[in-house]
């Protein structure tokens, strides 16, 4: 492994290692920050602490080689925008759930339970711009489903269904 990639892990690490990354569904609404994603919808609402893969570099290594996420982490990368987004578990350890995101920032697909080491394409389909991975079962219990909002600076502000203010 190079000294980037371990340096990159190492960052991931300590990001998820932090104190504070816990956010309960239905905990009173925070501030906006680079670091955490809100969701919200009929089901209630959760912060996770989130680590930002939104260089191609950051996004072709995303959570590979990651052995633990701890429970209100994740990994949100953010695209230059909307178009197809496809992922796949080459070298993820960890079985993770896939929240792919509209600009505006509503959930347009859960893919649940990605298999790790899978090569098989995830999809998320058309129009996608983030895609948000937390540990895998998470969304199905806390009832993350399609036309959920997601929250965070790094979504455009005048399209955002729930904008950070």
């Amino acid at each position: 492994m190079t000294g980037g990639w371990r340096a990159l892990l190492a960052a991931v690490a300590l990001a998820f290692a932090m104190p504070g990354s816990a956010a309960r569904a239905d905990a009173p609404a925070a501030a906006c920050s680079e670091d955490h994603v809100d969701l919200r919808g009929d089901w209630g609402s959760a912060r996770f602490r989130v680590a930002i893969a939104d260089t191609n570099e950051t996004r072709a290594k995303g959570l590979m080689f990651v052995e633990h996420l701890p429970r209100w982490s994740g990994m949100l990368f953010i695209f230059d925008g909307p178009g197809t987004r496809s992922f796949w578990m080459m070298n993820t350890l960890i079985e993770l759930d896939m929240l792919f995101v509209t600009p505006e920032g509503r959930v347009a697909h859960v893919h649940h339970r990605a298999i790790p080491h899978d090569r098989t394409p995830i999809s998320g389909g058309d129009g996608i711009q983030y895609v948000l991975e937390i540990n895998g079962g998470m969304a199905r219990d806390l009832g993350i489903n399609p036309g959920s909002a997601l929250r965070h600076p790094g979504l455009d502000p005048e399209i955002a269904l729930w904008p950070c203010e």
